[in-house]
This record gives structure tokens, C-alpha cells and sequence, in this order.
């Protein structure tokens, strides 16, 4: 048994509170909108600035501390000594709430059902059976590296690369999945036909996350650090990222389409899209090919 403690405060306090939290014994501590759920609630889509650090821009006015405890005696007593050393002379209001021992792991499992991404493609947890026998199904786990099928932006590329790898012409194409993360969109290329697919990441854990899912999935990933050369021309050409790191590895990836070969980028909201399609102006002409849930995908082609 734990005792889940929440408080409201503002922005400024939210991450002073945290800390005097944990310093106070908390197991965990987590920051939310305190007003999710609602008409005001604030989405936050966060990306390195152009100086390489985080914005400033605090997260919501309105927030919602919840610190997990072990029961106490003075936990009350603990948790107004806290609000006090975060510099909250008020003590806001506190709600505690009993959290009783459950299996988490069959807990966070529920919480992942399969994801149909068309007719012929489906993202399926190893715990589910595939729901349907005769689409592709690639076997993944939510875990560290980006990338579940779940969001918008890698929804958008696993529906792009189920069009774009359709008939016999398929095995003989190279695929780049540049930033691949978990893997998922190289895999799927690779399960959908295509004949080579290298994968490229910053994160050292991400391509040991990717050669897993790779084996687990039965198929072959090429896998290599950002930081090593990459000269190679590719039939096709994704990258799910942010926009900012797509602005700037513009010469890096329009560079590595091979004449006739397709681009598809990801990771962009409607209201960035025309600053990616200015970056690649000058190498290679994108338009915005579909959109989700205020997402959108760049598709080019290289003539």
C-alpha cells in the first residue's frame, strides 16, 4: 500500500515542490496539467532550441504535483514542511488517495492494444495475438526507444511506407530510416519487401533497442550511429524526427536520394510545415501529404 499525495500550484513553483517532495522521502513525483480533461487543457510539444537547449517556456500555469509515499504518521507534517521550502507560503489544498499493490506489468500491458495502420499493416504487442493473419504484424513493445505506432507522426510514416512499398518493384529498393529509434519504420520497410533498409540514430540505446525489435521481427536491419559517415543514395528516404534537426540535416538527408527516389518527413506540426519545405527548397521540392491530429508528413521526390 502507498498513499498518491497531489497538489496544485503554478508554474514556477511546480518544479521547487518536486524536489522539496523527493527531499521529503516521495518514491516518484510527476508534473500534469491540472487542467486535462477540459476545454483549457495545454498540450506541450517540446524540441532543442536553435541555441541546442530546451525552451524556457514553463509548462502549465495551472499544475498538478502527484508524489507517491509510503504510509507515515507525519506524512502531513512532511508534506507542508515541503510546500514551504519550495517557496509556497499558502498550503494548497492536499489530496491523498490510498494505491493499493496490483500486477503493473499485466496493468501497463492492458494499456496497449493492437494498432491497425491499414489493410495490410498492423503494430502488434507480443502479449496479443495478431488480429488479423493474412496483414503484416510487427511484433513491438512499448519500452525506452521512440516509437510504438501509437503517435501521430509515426502513424503518418508506417501508413507512407505501406503505399510507397506495394508490388514486386519492393525487393530490389533501399530504404533509410534516419533518427529510426525503436526501429519500427525499418522494420517495416523491411517486412513490406523492401531490399535493404539501414537505420540510422544519435542514441546508442536506440539502435540497441532497434536490433532487438529487428530480431525479434524476424528481419535484417542495417544499423549505424549518426556520427559515421553516410554517403549512400537510398530509393527511399524517412525520417521521423522535430523540425528543427529536419531543418538542419536538409543537406544531409536530400543528399541521400537517389535520382527518382522518394523523401517522406515526419515530427512536424501543420503550423512548421512551411519552415521544413523552405529548408529543403533549394535541394528537393515537399508538400504536406497528409495530416493528424494537428501533425503533418512532407513528401517529396528527387527528379
Amino acid at each position: 500500500m502507498w498513499v498518491s499525495v497531489a497538489l496544485e500550484t503554478d508554474a514556477t513553483h511546480a518544479e521547487a515542490l518536486s524536489d522539496a517532495l523527493m527531499a521529503a522521502g516521495a518514491i516518484s513525483v510527476s508534473v500534469e496539467d491540472a487542467l486535462a480533461g477540459t476545454e483549457l487543457e495545454t498540450p506541450q510539444f517540446g524540441e532543442p532550441d536553435g541555441s541546442g537547449g530546451m525552451p524556457a517556456t514553463p509548462l502549465w500555469t495551472e499544475s498538478r504535483v502527484v508524489a507517491l509515499f509510503d504510509p507515515a504518521p507525519d506524512l502531513l507534517g512532511r508534506i507542508a514542511t515541503a510546500t514551504a521550502e519550495a517557496g509556497i507560503s499558502d498550503l494548497p489544498e492536499i489530496k491523498l488517495e490510498d494505491v493499493e499493490e496490483q500486477d503493473w506489468v499485466r496493468l501497463t500491458q492492458a494499456q496497449f492494444d493492437p494498432i491497425r495502420i491499414n489493410e495490410r499493416l498492423w503494430i502488434v504487442p507480443s502479449w496479443h495475438a495478431a488480429p488479423d493473419p493474412d496483414a503484416v504484424s510487427l511484433v513491438l513493445d512499448p519500452g525506452l526507444a521512440f516509437g510504438t505506432g501509437s503517435h501521430p507522426t509515426t502513424f503518418l510514416c508506417l501508413q507512407w511506407l505501406s503505399d510507397s512499398l506495394r508490388g514486386g518493384a519492393g525487393t530490389q529498393l533501399r530504404v533509410l530510416d534516419y533518427g529510426c529509434g525503436s526501429g519500427i519504420l525499418g522494420i517495416a520497410a523491411a517486412r513490406l519487401g523492401a531490399g535493404t533498409v539501414l537505420g540510422v540514430d544519435i542514441d546508442d540505446n536506440a539502435l540497441v533497442a532497434a536490433r532487438d525489435n529487428a530480431a525479434r521481427n524476424e528481419v535484417t536491419l542495417q544499423l549505424r550511429h549518426s556520427k559515421d559517415a553516410l554517403a549512400e543514395e537510398f530509393d527511399i528516404v524517412v525520417a521521423n524526427i522535430l523540425t528543427n534537426p529536419l531543418c538542419v540535416l536538409a543537406p544531409l538527408l536530400a543528399g541521400r536520394v537517389a535520382p527518382g527516389g522518394r523523401i517522406a518527413l515526419a515530427g512536424v506540426l501543420a503550423t512548421q510545415a512551411q519552415q521544413v519545405i523552405d529548408a529543403y527548397a533549394p535541394l528537393i521540392a515537399l508538400e504536406v501529404g497528409a495530416e493528424r491530429d494537428g501533425w503533418v508528413r512532407l513528401e517529396g521526390r528527387r527528379c
